[in-house]
Formats: C-alpha cells, sequence, structure tokens
C-alpha cells in the first residue's frame, strides 16, 4: 500500500518538475544572457540626377491600317503579283504601291451583266434615234399643214368677196370654206403628232440614261472583281486563299490588312487612372520590347484617349505614343513596356523613401502629405525627427526641397536589434517565448 501510494504522487511531482525547469529557461532567455541593444540602418543624403516616370504597358500598332475588302461576291480565282519580284503572288509581307492588283475575283458572271447592259444602252439609243426621226417627220408635215391652210384661208378670203358682188357661185365658195376648215382641223392633228412625238423622244432619252446607268454599274461590278490596294503601304494580313468564296452583305468582308507606313510606329498603352493627371501631349517617352533585351526606344505622347476602359473595377485610359520606325527593326504588336518621363531634376539632394516611411518603435507614424514628409535623423544616442519638404520621387528615392536636411547628413532608413554576442536579430521576427521588445 505504501509503494502504490508513494506511485499516485511520482508523476504529479515530475510534472511540476518539467514546469518549473521550463520557467527557469524562460526566465533566462528573457533577463539573462546578452541583453538586446537597438541598431540603427542610415543612409547618407546625398545629390544625384532623378528621373521621375509613370510605367505602364502597351502593344505596337501601326499608324494607319487599312482594311481591303470585297464589294461584290465571287470566287477568288488569284492573287496579284509581287510589285519587287512578278514571279511572286503577293503574301504577308509584301510592300505594295498605290493600285497594286491583289487578288481577283472570278468575273464571268459580271461580264454577261455587262455585255448584256451594254446591248441595252445600244437598243435604248436607237429608240431615240427613232423617236428623233419622227418627231421631225411630224414637224415636217406640220408644216405642209400650215402652208395648205395660208393657202385655204387666201382662197377663203378670195371667195367671201367674189360671192358678195356675185360672181362666184354658191358651190364654189362652199368647197373653198371647207378646204379652210379642213386644213385648219389638219393644223391641230399635226400640232398634237409633234407634242406625242417629243414626248415618246423624252421618255426614250431617260431610257437611254437608265440604261446606262445600269451599264456604269456593270463596268464597276466588273472593276471590284479586281481589288487593288488603295495605298501604299506592307500587307500586314491576307485573309483569304485561293478558291475561297467571297460573300458580300451589309459590310465588306475583310481581305487583306495594310500598314500604311511602317516607318512610324504607334504603341498604345494602358496607363491606370491614378497616373493619368502626370501624362500629357508631347511627353518624352522611352520604351522598350522583349525582342530586344537592353535596347531603350523614344517615342512622345501624342493623344490621351477619353473612352476609359474598367476590368476589375481598375480604370485605365489609352494613350498612344508615336515612334520612328526607319529601320523597320521594330514590328507590330510587339509588347512594349513604356516610362513616361513626367519630370528630371539635375543635381539634387536625394534621400531614399525608405527613410521617409521609418518612424522609431512606440512612435505614431504620420500619414504622408503632399509635399511634406519626416525623416528621423541620429542625434545623441537617440533620433531626432526633422520635417522636410518634397518634390519629385522615381519610386526608390525623393528630392528635398526644403528643410533642415544638408548633404551628407545621416538618416535613419530601418532599425536593426543586436545581440551582445554580436549577432542580429530581425525586430520584425516573431519571439515565441514573447521576450523583452
Amino acid at each position: 500500500m505504501r509503494w502504490s501510494s508513494l506511485l499516485k504522487w511520482k508523476y504529479p511531482l515530475l510534472a511540476i518538475g518539467i514546469v518549473g525547469v521550463i520557467g527557469m529557461v524562460i526566465a533566462w532567455s528573457q533577463y539573462g544572457g546578452s541583453p538586446r541593444v537597438p541598431s540603427l540602418n542610415t543612409v547618407p543624403v546625398q545629390r544625384g540626377n532623378l528621373l521621375a516616370t509613370v510605367t505602364a504597358t502597351g502593344t505596337i500598332e501601326p499608324e494607319e491600317v487599312v482594311d481591303v475588302g470585297a464589294q461584290v461576291v465571287g470566287i477568288i480565282q488569284e492573287f496579284g503579283r509581287d510589285p519587287k519580284d512578278s514571279s511572286r503572288a503577293v503574301d504577308f509581307g509584301t510592300a505594295v504601291e498605290e493600285g497594286t492588283v491583289l487578288a481577283r475575283i472570278d468575273d464571268s458572271l459580271y461580264r454577261a451583266r455587262l455585255d448584256k447592259a451594254a446591248a441595252q444602252v445600244e437598243h435604248a439609243k436607237a429608240q431615240v434615234a427613232q423617236c428623233e426621226a419622227d418627231l421631225l417627220r411630224a414637224e415636217a408635215n406640220a408644216k405642209q399643214s400650215i402652208a395648205r391652210h395660208n393657202q385655204a384661208d387666201r382662197d377663203w378670203t378670195r371667195a367671201q368677196k367674189s360671192f358678195s358682188t356675185g360672181t362666184l357661185s354658191q358651190q364654189d365658195y362652199d368647197a373653198s370654206q371647207s378646204a379652210f376648215e379642213v386644213t385648219k382641223a389638219d393644223l391641230a392633228v399635226f400640232d398634237a403628232a409633234i407634242r406625242q412625238a417629243r414626248a415618246a423622244l423624252n421618255a426614250a432619252q431617260k431610257a437611254r440614261l437608265g440604261a446606262e446607268a445600269d451599264c456604269r454599274e456593270a463596268q464597276k461590278n466588273l472593276d471590284y472583281t479586281t481589288i487593288r490596294s488603295p495605298v501604299k503601304g506592307v500587307i500586314v494580313d491576307r485573309r483569304v486563299n485561293v478558291g475561297q468564296t467571297v460573300v458580300s452583305s451589309l459590310n465588306a468582308p475583310s481581305l487583306f490588312l495594310i500598314a500604311k507606313d511602317l516607318r512610324r510606329l504607334q504603341v498604345w498603352a494602358s496607363v491606370n487612372e491614378a497616373d493619368i493627371g502626370r501624362v500629357r501631349p508631347g511627353q518624352p517617352v522611352a520604351f522598350t520590347v522583349d525582342a530586344f533585351a537592353g535596347e531603350v526606344f523614344r517615342g512622345e505622347v501624342t493623344q490621351i484617349r477619353l473612352n476609359a476602359t474598367m476590368t476589375q473595377n481598375v480604370v485605365t485610359y489609352t494613350v498612344v505614343v508615336t515612334t520612328n520606325n526607319p529601320g523597320g527593326r521594330l514590328l507590330p504588336y510587339l509588347t512594349a513596356t513604356l516610362k513616361f518621363e513626367t519630370g528630371r531634376r539635375e543635381n539634387a539632394l536625394l534621400i531614399p523613401n525608405a527613410a521617409l516611411r521609418w518612424f522609431p518603435q512606440g512612435t505614431k507614424g504620420e500619414p504622408p502629405q503632399q509635399d511634406r514628409g519626416i525623416v528621423w535623423v541620429p542625434a545623441n544616442g537617440s533620433v531626432r525627427r526633422v520635417e522636410i519638404r518634397t518634390g519629385l520621387t522615381d519610386g526608390l528615392v525623393t528630392e528635398v526641397i526644403g528643410g533642415e536636411l544638408v548633404e551628407g547628413q545621416e538618416a535613419v532608413v530601418s532599425e536593426a536589434t543586436q545581440t551582445g554576442a554580436g549577432g542580429t536579430t530581425n525586430p520584425f521576427t516573431p519571439n515565441i517565448f514573447g521576450g523583452k521588445k
């Protein structure tokens, strides 16, 4: 019974002993060993050149692109010939002149329509000629009728005088009167015939104009079967093949995409709304492309487009940058990384941005203010607060334009904790034993 009682107390006593040992280790870690001494990392305030930029990404685009389509329906029979090598057909990358034949569509149907329209024009011309002849005949008959009527009028006048003197018989008097009335009626008939002939001629002339318009339309459609380049440039894209049927509707189908001049290009950059206020037309821009690593190209802002886009609650504006490409090295649709130059300073007093963000432990950091900043400098084993006026920044360093800082003065950028044994610990590393701070 004595041993069983001892065993009942053995394990609780052992647990108490272990807890005591852990407590002594914790106490030694907090109050024993080498005490921690604060150590400050500082950098000197120096002068240098500062370039403030806005960074964005974009795509290289031709300055002007012409989409060549088809206005008629048909099958692509063949492509045009390369202006520099007639043995080759035009294709991707072919340099073309204005008027260069790009492709030909089967024109048999349109040629037949043109022949039919031309025949209708000839028929209409013949109708006009016939109507003109009818009008001339009607006018000639009318002249004859006028002459007969004038003669009958004179005879009727004489008959009236002779009948009144009794020298003309009643029969002759009646005959003269009848001849006069007949010629007068003939005048009305021939006048109506002239008006009818003129109306027929007018209708025939309008029919001829309509036939000629149909003929011109047929000729134009026939011309459309030959696709020509409207500008001088380079074929960026060919979207059809020989044998393919082109179907024209309300929107002309796209056959070729031609860049008008690749000696000048544009970069369409997407600039965040937070930075768009620092971008302006005429601003110099430097950009790089992965195709030519390490090489910097230059351009200029020519346009800020107002149609902003929103993607996942991020608003961006398209900024157009124009650049020269005399050697043709830059290719359309390369991805570019751009830096818009928003400001430049020569021999400016510069301070790292880390110094503007640091503040001593136990001191409440102040929110940054525009053109204002606070840095801390070593002073008699402690630190002293210094207020400054700030200017441009490139994200790493900031220009100092006012305040007590002078060139060569040290500014605190971070704090490390140094142990007595010479080791250094990061103050942001968590201490699982909850040691002193």
